[in-house]
């Protein structure tokens, strides 16, 4: 398992200098490698609401030498504090039991993203604990163009599985807010 999160980020498109945004982090099984990968002149973004998992991902980090992490506490809210268009890269990895399609806040949660996201920006998704296709669909309907699909296996609570990554770029010029205001559902 050592060096495995490094392995399939560096597959999905994460390279050095970049900025990520891990939202939901958790105990960091991907935010740890993509610190590495993306070196001192990046920064990783870690964004989760459980305190106690944060201060955790926070010791790894200084015990790796990796100051390139920067926490995000959050009481559940979507909204992450970063400027429009500074994101490289934003890794949703197994939340989607906290935003379930038919949940608003699954539509607010890919509206910030897009908002944090820099034009041609990758979202990767691992769509655990949900529908992957209509997820898909979703995603896609907020303003993002399916990129490729990894299938390979993956970190999940600390242990390989088999699981697929859905890699997305963000398309330029179609904010979500266009859906919106035509009057498009994006449920």
């Amino acid at each position: 398992m050592e060096g495995r999160g490094e392995v399939v980020l560096r597959e999905v498109g994460i390279r050095r200098g970049q900025v990520v945004l891990d939202f939901g982090c958790g105990s960091g099984n991907y935010t740890i490698p993509a610190a590495k990968i993306v070196g001192d002149g990046g920064v990783v973004y870690a964004l989760d609401k459980n305190e106690w998992v944060l201060d955790e991902l926070m010791r790894k980090a200084e015990s790796e030498g990796l100051r390139n992490i920067i926490r995000i506490d959050t009481s559940g809210e979507i909204e992450t504090g970063l400027d429009d268009d500074s994101v490289d890269v934003v890794l949703l990895y197994d939340i989607f039991w906290y935003f379930p399609l038919r949940d608003a806040k699954l539509t607010e949660l890919l509206d910030e993203v897009y908002r944090v996201s820099k034009p041609d920006a990758l979202l990767s998704v691992y769509p655990k604990h949900i529908d992957s296709g209509r997820l898909r669909e979703k995603i896609e309907r907020c303003g993002f163009t399916l990129r490729d699909v990894y299938s390979e296996m993956l970190l999940h609570n600390s242990r390989l599985e088999k699981g697929e990554l859905f890699n997305f770029a963000r398309a330029r010029d179609i904010p979500p807010k266009y859906f919106i205001l035509n009057g498009i559902n994006s449920e």
